[in-house]
């Protein structure tokens, strides 16, 4: 099986442990059976909203799930039973330093559930710990090597967070940061990740401001022959016009494929269903609205580069 990932990927991502335990239930530490029970119809809720877009269209081959084994109940299973592309986390939740949710028996849940990605997200600056980047390196590549022996895709979720000194570089701006620092910053991950020898088949990447940037990323990703590997974009939470001009930026860019969006689709209506000023359809209904925007805004940005 050659690295990288053919066709388009529009993944709805809900596999957010801690701070989803912590955010939408006010959980801290770990949950009781009853907190579990909860999250995990909360969870199902989300997948719902998959199978509401999935009837109004959506491809099954198309649309990913990508969902945690914590409290992801029988999501897998059924993701599966309806042909969706599953993805599901190898990390450990909350923490700024990547290591393995199960340890050593990491591959043991992989081959359990078999999901079409293992997914990590990792949070790595070039000018940051250079120890603690390099123990990640190396756990990565333990990774990686696994499932490649195995013929297995690895779905990489990468995050850049600002140094001290870089943020103050730019007078504290956050968004300064994302637009005139973040990009290379980036790049240069992603080039020390695969010198370290890790192959990546899909990069979730942080969306940028502009297409020159998602073109040089691109390119990144592929350098060296990885020519069949392939990037799609996350949400960061952002609001629908931030992601809608991310989407915009990258949909036309060759080497992308599609989005890895998770609260910019389900955060308001599981809020509002929570609180409950949103009956369950109604909110389920809301999710797989919001999933077929985004899908539709994607494909209408690839679709006016190309006809154009």
């Amino acid at each position: 099986m050659g690295l990288g990932y053919d066709g388009k990927l529009f993944i709805l991502a809900f596999d957010h442990r801690g701070s989803f335990q912590k955010k939408w239930f006010g959980l801290e530490g770990d949950p009781s059976p009853e907190d579990v029970e909860r999250v995990t119809d909360a969870k199902h809720l989300i997948f719902e909203g998959l199978l509401h877009a999935a009837e109004d269209g959506a491809d099954p081959a198309l649309t990913g799930s990508l969902v945690d084994e914590q409290f992801g109940g029988t999501v897998p299973g059924e993701a599966r039973e309806r042909g969706f592309r599953l993805a599901m986390p190898v990390e450990k939740s909350g923490q700024n330093e990547f290591d393995f949710e199960y340890g050593d028996a990491f591959g043991e849940h992989i081959e359990k559930f078999d999901p079409d990605f293992s997914k990590v997200l990792v949070r790595y600056n070039p000018e940051g710990d250079a120890e603690m980047n390099r123990r990640q390196l190396e756990r990565l590549r333990r990774l990686s090597d696994w499932l490649h022996e195995r013929d297995r895709k690895f779905l990489f979720e990468l995050l850049v967070p600002a140094e001290a000194q870089q943020l103050e570089s730019v007078g504290g701006d956050t968004a300064r940061y994302d637009a005139e620092l973040r990009p290379d910053l980036m790049r240069r991950t992603i080039a020390e990740i695969q010198d370290a020898g890790i192959e990546v088949d899909v990069w979730k990447i942080e969306g940028v401001d502009e297409r020159s940037d998602a073109e040089m990323l691109a390119e990144q990703t592929r350098v060296g022959g990885r020519d069949g590997v392939v990037c799609v974009l996350l949400g960061r939470g952002a609001d629908d016009d931030k992601v809608d001009h991310w989407l915009s930026q990258a949909a036309p860019v060759e080497g992308f494929v599609g989005f890895a969006i998770g609260r910019s689709i389900w955060g308001d209506p599981l809020k509002q269903f929570l609180a409950g000023d949103l009956e369950r359809e109604a909110a389920a209904e809301q999710i797989g609205s919001n999933y077929t925007r985004f899908v539709r805004v994607y494909q209408d940005a690839e679709s006016a580069v190309s006809t154009g």
